[in-house]
């Protein structure tokens, strides 16, 4: 797994259920314009990397490379609009969504006949 800098620079993931969840709420409610959708729940790259290693593949090797200039330092969505008007927020943390994806993408690559060695 490449850790671009020091690995402190956070960011959120969301899984896709959430989302579709959230795109629910919205377009059944009376509400219209701009919301954010994302998850908050905010981790730094070194902590998905730990994450990554105990819960889908304890053998990943983390590598360092330099930093891009255009990286930006944290990126963590603003929901409160979703919270305050529509009462949506995502459910599916971290831990939780990874193996689901994991589980996901070895599917679809086992029907085209390809991962069917257990690597991830």
């Amino acid at each position: 797994m490449t850790v671009y800098g020091d690995g402190k620079q956070t960011r959120s993931s969301q899984d896709v259920s959430d989302l579709v969840d959230g795109l629910i709420v919205l377009m059944e409610s009376e509400h219209i314009g701009p919301f954010n959708l994302g998850n908050p729940g905010e981790f730094t790259m070194l902590e998905l990397a730990q994450v990554v290693k105990e819960v889908v593949n304890p053998r990943v090797t983390v590598e360092y490379r330099p930093i891009g200039t255009d990286d930006p330092h944290m990126r963590k969505p603003d929901i409160t609009k979703a919270k305050e008007l529509v009462n949506w927020e995502p459910k599916i943390t971290l831990r939780e969504g990874l193996p689901l994806m994991v589980k996901f993408r070895n599917g679809i690559l086992n029907e085209d006949g390809a991962g069917k060695d257990g690597d991830t």
